[in-house]
């Protein structure tokens, strides 16, 4: 889960281009700041997109979002340890799409780590002690979720079992907020909600400039990367933290330990689809630097920028510079 941030995992650069011709929206949506833009020369075309998109953004969080009592997801979290519960087609989707990438990382990636993530507050510095979290650990296994796509049903093989879509959701979103762009024509856009971006072309003869933050240095970049028609995710270790007795403690749960992942400090993946972009980089956070790079460099058309825990920098093989530390194994 992503902290509501005006693209600071992510900085993506508008200057150059005539602005006239750009209609930019920024408002709040998923519990994060949200920036949406077009370039149309109708207007009136740019603005029926725009809204588009925003209206596909707002469906998602009303489907998937754990805050709103009467959302899908909510109602799977209250009821499906004790009975299947009915849901809509999105949520399938996102739970199935979930599962294939918790299979290809051998469990990195689980939406059940919920199940002792829901024990943190973050805001005040709470986490669970020893005892919550050995009796609590059990629950997390993306097996307990059963998938009924013929009945659309969701059901929990056990009690205690809760999920969480905040790494991937809003992947998915902002791939479908694009989709609806496209369908009015837009061939250049941009779709952000908090750290996950999909580009739509490029910046109208030029590429997408994005920059990527410094983890430890918010007024630093580490990296820029020209980009086009690319989606974009980034995980860090200072969205949602406190640090207590010199550990730092964040959203990033590993689901072997149901503490945080504390490999590397940030990830951030590019790839041609969002969903997944938003879960690999989740997923390469908790597998570390080595294993996440092998990982990637298995899947055609995704690239990692790693920070290590070390604040090093690690790049997979098509993005990496004359000279940058390369690493690459067998996949998991």
């Amino acid at each position: 889960m992503r902290v509501p941030v005006a693209i600071v995992a992510l900085c993506i650069t508008l200057t150059g281009t005539a602005r006239a011709e750009w209609l930019i929206e920024d408002t709040a949506v998923m519990g994060t700041a949200v920036h949406v833009r077009a370039w149309h020369e109708d207007p009136v075309v740019a603005r029926a997109a725009v809204e588009d998109a925003l209206a596909a953004l707002r469906e998602v969080d009303e489907t998937m979002s754990p805050y709103r009592p009467r959302s899908d997801l909510s109602r799977v979290n209250e009821r499906a340890h004790l009975e299947a519960v009915r849901v809509g087609q999105p949520l399938l989707d996102v739970l199935e799409r979930a599962a294939e990438v918790s299979e290809l990382t051998e469990g990195a990636f689980d939406v059940t780590f919920a199940s002792v993530g829901r024990y943190y507050d973050y805001r005040t510095g709470v986490r669970p002690d020893a005892k919550t979290i050995a009796d609590k650990l059990p629950a997390i296994d993306w097996h307990h979720v059963h998938i009924d796509r013929d009945r659309s049903e969701i059901r929990f093989s056990r009690e205690g079992v809760s999920i969480d879509l905040g790494g991937i959701a809003k992947g998915y979103a902002v791939e479908q907020a694009i989709a609806r762009m496209r369908r009015h024509g837009i061939l250049h856009g941009q779709v952000t909600a908090g750290g996950d971006t999909r580009l739509l072309g490029d910046r109208v003869g030029r590429p997408w400039i994005i920059g990527i933050q410094d983890p430890r240095d918010d007024t630093r970049l580490v990296t820029r990367i020209p980009l086009e028609d690319e989606a974009i995710a980034t995980s860090g270790d200072y969205e949602r933290y406190f640090d207590e007795d010199g550990i730092r403690y964040h959203h990033i749960i590993d689901p072997d330990s149901g503490d945080s992942a504390r490999k590397v400090r940030s990830v951030t993946i590019i790839g041609p689809d969002a969903t997944f972009t938003d879960a690999f980089s989740t997923s390469v956070f908790v597998l570390g630097a080595e294993a996440g790079l092998a990982f990637i460099e298995a899947r055609v058309g995704y690239e990692a920028v790693i920070v290590d825990g070390e604040g090093r920098m690690h790049f997979s093989t098509g993005l990496a510079p004359p000279g940058a530390q390369v690493t690459a194994r067998t996949a998991p």
